[in-house]
């Protein structure tokens, strides 16, 4: 996949493509459905994204709590495994939120890009103070010869499939369900950095990785699936949490126990799959007790998974 940041820059292979417009936060099936109508109504064009980095939210409400699904790389992976071919991530900065509708239509979507066909959703807004609506979009689109395909949102039962829903079911320990919205596991990708290496003392050695902008889900112990740099995977438990137990500061962290596994992993990136949610997070009386918690989750995350527990000895 192509991924173009400078769009007074595109190179001419870039351009033409049928486009589909959003923040793509999750990369979910709601957003699979844009994709696949931007395709249907010009299959013979490439398909691409358009999207903007960081996510406007965190550019005009930098004191909120990190809420991201997927940051860039994990974003563009998902991405590129529906079959889009360019990526358009667009650099989100103050002076790019004053450009208005009416710019961002003629200038961005018409010239620097030549896009032959759109698609989003019936919420899109874009613009300067979102001054550019569905409404906008067409009437623009239409006068300068661009299709535009307005894709209803895909909804259930509980209503409208969307990233703000997922984010919801995260935060009350429902990996699960986030995963059947989402269409695969929510995973959180990041590099491994060194810890203070308790837990090799307890019979378990962690991989630690900051959430850094990630949404922090549900604190708690979790079975996992886990996508290593080189394209390998293993299985493994995570706590998610401040441990409260062995330390007293306010920062979350994953911290990854990967069964059958002994190579050094610091300095590499790992994506990990939240698969199932074993407990709450809570603090232990002595670390005794804490490692017995800890043998009795690696033991439950393998039944889960289906992996056998003579494994772990």
């Amino acid at each position: 996949m192509e991924i173009v940041r400078n769009w007074r820059a595109v190179p001419e292979g870039a351009r033409g493509a049928t486009i589909a417009l959003g923040n793509f936060d999750g990369v979910h099936r709601g957003h699979a459905r844009v994709l696949a109508a931007a395709h249907a109504a010009r299959p013979d064009a490439p398909l691409a994204v358009l999207t903007f980095e960081p996510h406007p939210r965190e550019l005009f409400r930098p004191d909120d709590p990190p809420f991201r699904l997927t940051l860039s790389a994990e974003r563009a992976a998902a991405l590129a495994a529906l079959g889009v071919a360019v990526l358009y991530e667009l650099p989100f900065d103050w002076p790019f939120s004053e450009l208005s509708a009416d710019t961002f239509v003629t200038e961005i979507l018409h010239r620097s890009l030549g896009s032959r066909h759109l698609a989003c959703g019936p919420d899109f807004a874009f613009g300067h103070r979102r001054g550019g609506d569905v409404g906008f979009l067409s009437a623009r689109a239409e006068a300068l010869g661009i299709g535009l395909s307005v894709v209803p949102l895909l909804a259930d039962a509980e209503g409208p499939i969307s990233s703000t829903r997922i984010r919801r079911l995260l935060q009350e320990g429902y990996p699960e369900r986030a995963a059947t919205e989402l269409g695969r596991p929510w995973t959180i990708r990041g590099p491994v950095i060194a810890g203070d290496r308790r837990g090799r003392t307890l019979g378990f050695p962690t991989a630690n990785i900051p959430l850094g902008r990630h949404l922090e889900p549900a604190r708690g112990v979790y079975a996992v699936s886990v996508r290593l740099q080189d394209g390998g995977e293993a299985r493994g438990v995570a706590n998610i949490g401040r441990r409260p137990t062995v330390a007293s500061g306010t920062e979350s962290r994953l911290e990854v126990h990967l069964f059958d596994f002994a190579a050094d992993l610091y300095g590499t990136e790992l994506s990990v799959g939240l698969l199932h949610f074993l407990r709450p997070e809570r603090r232990f009386p002595d670390l005794a007790a804490l490692a017995a918690q800890i043998a009795a989750d690696a033991a439950e995350a393998r039944r889960i998974l289906d992996l056998p527990l003579l494994a772990s000895a």
